[in-house]
């Protein structure tokens, strides 16, 4: 019979991400027993545990009750919503801005809850691309709106800081759903808010 017991994962402590952070000081050439770098793996425990806290969240807990009844079917816009992430091919950072509509379907969202899913999806490795579709589609599931679009742009550091070394190239990715995706106006009114034209 086939063994059907799968190994399991084990999670590391602090300790052991200390240690390894330790390593890598060693690993580059630095002292780690020197004075100015004895805390330096705890610090950067505790840092990548702040940089990486989405993955202990969820989209239910995010919204926690703020999702409501509203007969309100006209755009709505959440513009310039600051995010930083980590790139999950270097560990560098991203950041920059996400732009988050929606029209309603007979229910509407707390405002501060976009932000909160914005910031719970960028606190994970991330690729742009991927996050731009993670929170178009957790707005969607938790909403059923007519329709969803998010637009990201985002300046990475690992193209800035290594590689070709470009400091003002910015990455923009968008994602639409339902009525932006087959609604041309709808999306066009969309571009036009987020680019300052529609105000």
């Amino acid at each position: 019979m086939a063994n059907d017991n799968k190994s399991e994962h084990v999670q590391p402590t602090q300790d052991s991400i200390e240690t390894a952070y330790t390593d890598i000081l060693r690993f580059i050439g630095e002292d780690p027993e020197r004075e100015g770098l004895l805390r330096t793996p705890h610090r950067v425990a505790e840092a990548m545990k702040f940089l990486t806290r989405g993955y202990g969240q969820d989209v239910d807990k995010i919204l926690n009750g703020a999702v409501f009844q509203e007969e309100y079917d006209d755009m709505v816009i959440v513009k310039d919503i600051e995010f930083y992430s980590l790139c999950e091919h270097h560990l560098l950072p991203f950041f920059g801005k996400a732009h988050v509509a929606y029209i309603p379907n007979g229910k509407i969202v707390g405002l501060s809850k976009i932000p909160r899913l914005v910031d719970m999806f960028s606190r994970r490795l991330q690729v742009q691309e991927r996050l731009t579709k993670d929170i178009a589609e957790a707005l969607e599931t938790a909403l059923e709106p007519r329709g969803v679009a998010v637009v990201i742009e985002g300046m990475h550091m690992c193209m800035m800081m290594r590689g070709v070394e470009k400091q003002q190239a910015t990455m923009i990715t968008s994602h639409v759903r339902g009525a932006f995706r087959d609604d041309h106006r709808s999306r066009q009114e969309f571009m036009a808010y987020i680019k300052g034209n529609g105000r």
